[in-house]
């Protein structure tokens, strides 16, 4: 196994160039479903990772979107992560990357561009990358609909997957998260003149309405179910003739996903002459702290080989793609990425002080992986996950 000690130092080195890079890539805006500018964030990272790992990525093309995969013949780590963003095309230039003390903002640099710094990085850290497989994809913010397939094969031809999404604020490791489900309400009425027949006509603004306060009573404990986008109508004086409404559901196990796709499924038109389609469904399914705990594990004896301070696990509302490859039973850790905050909010931030460390922590835990495998769940500690 490399050195630790080598491995700290040399990301200690590459401190102001990880900096430089993430500004690059922060500037480079990536946009969901924006295929120009995906592609030239695709060519940046490209030139990036094949300069590192010493092959070429195939670019995978999947309805137009440009995913980036580099394979490893014999591929015993997959390391994941997505260069999407939820910010549109324009806003850098309204908030630029900025640095203020240690702290960097801007579009994406917590979420996750920081993370895909600190994995090129750490693969440059590493004796040998050939059983490593790096992929990263360009839609996980709308859902992976894209990815999804290409990072179920890729989890499943590897020994152990980690996942550059950011960290907690603190620095805690993502152990499980929340699996997901997303659904498309389309309601069909009859448009009337709103002044002088509205009796003629069948609203579905308020058909719509009558949705929005059902499935909030889907919610239970901790599964969430919260009406989001929500649209009706084109002209004031038209009775609205159609509506859509999107329902964004969050739950820990799979059950609760599935109740809840049952009532969704069971919401029935209340107006006369009213119609209703639902679209979409269960998306992810919850990442377990069983698939987690032998990789966190490793995370702190590598943490304590480096000197670095104790690392803990935390259990995360949102989703990611680490989902997808837990659901697999593969091995699977994720917020191995920046230490951030503000995901998704204008001002989301990344401490640029503990990328080094960070970096480090990845490499030397890549590093065991491939000299000794990954713990069995028995020999794994407690996460310390609350």
């Amino acid at each position: 196994m490399a050195d630790v000690t080598d491995m700290l130092q040399g990301a200690q080195v590459r401190a102001t160039s990880m900096v430089d890079r993430l500004a690059e890539l922060v500037t480079c805006e990536s946009p969901p479903g924006a295929v120009d500018r995906l592609s030239a964030c695709a060519d940046l990272l490209e030139s990036w990772g094949s300069a590192v790992l010493g092959r070429p990525a195939q670019r995978v093309r999947v309805d137009g979107l440009p995913h980036l995969l580099w394979p490893a013949a014999e591929q015993r780590v997959l390391l994941l992560g997505h260069f999407d963003t939820v910010w549109p095309a324009g806003t850098v230039h309204q908030w630029p990357f900025s640095v203020r003390g240690t702290l960097a903002t801007g579009p994406g640099v917590c979420d996750m561009k920081a993370g895909i710094v600190q994995m090129l990085t750490a693969l440059s850290l590493l004796p040998d990358t050939s059983p490593v497989g790096l992929l990263l994809t360009c839609d996980e913010e709308s859902g992976s609909p894209a990815s999804r397939a290409l990072i179920e094969r890729q989890a499943a031809r590897s020994g152990a997957v980690l996942v550059g999404e950011p960290s907690t604020e603190t620095g805690e490791l993502k152990v499980a998260r929340k699996g997901g489900s997303a659904y498309r309400l389309t309601v069909w009425g009859r448009a009337a003149h709103a002044g002088v027949e509205p009796h003629r006509g069948v609203n579905a603004g308020v058909e719509v309405a009558h949705h929005v306060l059902a499935v909030q009573r889907f919610a239970a404990g901790e599964t969430t179910v919260t009406p989001t986008a929500l649209s009706a109508g084109a002209m004031s004086n038209v009775v609205p003739e159609s509506a859509v409404l999107a329902v964004d559901v969050r739950a820990w196990t799979r059950e609760e996903l599935h109740r809840v796709d049952d009532l969704v499924r069971a919401l029935r038109p209340h107006l006369p002459g009213a119609r209703l389609s639902i679209d979409g469904g269960i998306n992810r399914y919850p990442l377990h702290e069983e698939v987690s705990a032998p990789l966190l594990h490793l995370a702190q004896d590598a943490a304590a080989r480096l000197g670095l301070p104790p690392v803990a696990g935390a259990y995360a509302a949102g989703a990611s793609d680490a989902n997808f490859t837990g659901a697999l039973g593969v091995p699977t850790l994720d917020g191995l990425g920046g230490v951030g905050g503000l995901p998704h909010a204008r001002g989301e931030w990344v401490d640029l002080s503990r990328m080094p460390e960070r970096t480090a922590l990845l490499a030397a835990m890549i590093a065991q992986v491939l000299t000794d495998g990954v713990p069995t769940p028995a020999n794994a500690r407690s996460t310390g996950a609350d």
